[in-house]
């Protein structure tokens, strides 16, 4: 050891990164990357600083992702599992009462998009950093968004609504509609306060009013 070496003050010394299971690896990469590319962005996150956050080795990430590209998907689904997870919590709260269902959406919606560090939709946001359209990332953020549309349909039908595509087809821009204001006008603003006044109208003109209630 030199003696630049043996002199080192102890508070610059690179501190030792304990070892991690595979699993929890995984784990803390993927924790990691959700809050670096959800708050910073994809492309102006290197792979170094999700090492250094989740506090493994570079040889860990590529032993759990072949690449980058797959570290990103890999943070998309765990996105798609949390986004549909509070989707379905909202309909819960009216089971049997599809119009009251697509509603609450609207309104649970606009409580998060209400919150000061809200970023938007994230799968959004990355569509934006990938503009091939083939790209395995926007193929993802197309899956995502294919399968709330199918869900809002479902639930207009079941609620009567007389043309329930046009009207998932309404929701679902009202909802990018949401997303885009929290980031332009910035949470909580008017524009986001308004939509589930408007979805309101749009669900009541759609559907016939002893399904409304």
């Amino acid at each position: 050891m030199s003696n630049h070496e043996t002199s080192r003050p102890a508070s610059v010394r690179r501190p030792r990164i304990a070892p991690t299971s595979g699993a929890q690896a995984q784990q803390h990469l993927l924790t990691a990357a959700e809050h670096l590319f959800y708050r910073e962005g994809v492309r102006a996150v290197g792979v170094d600083a999700v090492v250094e956050r989740a506090g493994v080795n570079k040889m860990s990430l590529y032993r759990q992702f072949s690449s980058k590209d797959d570290l990103v998907l890999a943070y998309l689904k765990r996105k798609d599992e949390s986004f549909f997870g509070y989707v379905e919590r909202s309909f819960a709260k009216h089971p049997g009462e599809p119009a009251k269902q697509l509603q609450q959406c609207f309104d649970d919606l606009a409580m998060r998009a209400s919150v000061d560090d809200y970023r938007g939709c994230p799968f959004v946001n990355v569509a934006c950093e990938f503009p091939e359209i083939d790209h395995p990332v926007r193929q993802f953020v197309s899956d995502n968004k294919a399968r709330l549309l199918a869900r809002l349909n479902e639930l207009a039908t079941a609620a009567g609504a007389d043309d329930p595509a046009a009207l998932a087809d309404a929701l679902g821009l009202l909802i990018e509609g949401v997303y885009a204001a929290s980031q332009t006008y910035g949470p909580g603003c008017g524009p986001i306060l308004a939509a589930p006044k408007i979805a309101a109208r749009l669900i009541a003109a759609a559907c016939a009013p002893a399904n409304v209630g």
